[in-house]
């Protein structure tokens, strides 16, 4: 799970936002890459991100509507397994990304909701 906090320039990587990922049963695809010496903070770059290949991304632009197809359009995002399938979601800033009993509550119950929503869909894989 690819988790983006602002767009322009992309952001990802708030620590409590990690923890609640996977204690929703995901996994945050750059969980780490804000704490390697070469990437110091939570900035990323497209190419990282697609590398990650994340099967969900979840978009909370804090101040602003997350815009899937805004998303979707970045160069080379085509690729990203999330992209290629329309699983594109948004949760609320104010939900999540404010450090306090929302985040615990209302944060987990709809990242659990996502994780849940996506385990549930056909697979579209061919073996």
């Amino acid at each position: 799970m690819y988790f983006e906090e602002w767009d322009e320039p992309m952001i990802s990587g708030i620590g409590w936002v990690s923890e609640l990922v996977e204690a929703a049963g995901g996994i945050d695809v750059v969980q780490d890459a804000g704490r390697t010496k070469e990437r110091q903070g939570p900035h990323r770059d497209a190419e990282a991100v697609i590398a990650a290949r994340p099967d969900i991304v979840i978009g909370s632009w804090c101040g602003k509507k997350f815009v899937p197809a805004k998303f979707a359009a970045r160069p080379g995002f085509d690729v990203i397994p999330a992209v290629r399938d329309g699983f594109l979601r948004e949760i609320k800033s104010t939900l999540i990304l404010q450090p306090g009993p929302a985040a615990l509550t209302d944060g987990l119950d709809a990242l659990e909701t996502i994780v849940a929503e996506w385990a549930s869909r056909p697979s579209t894989r061919v073996a």
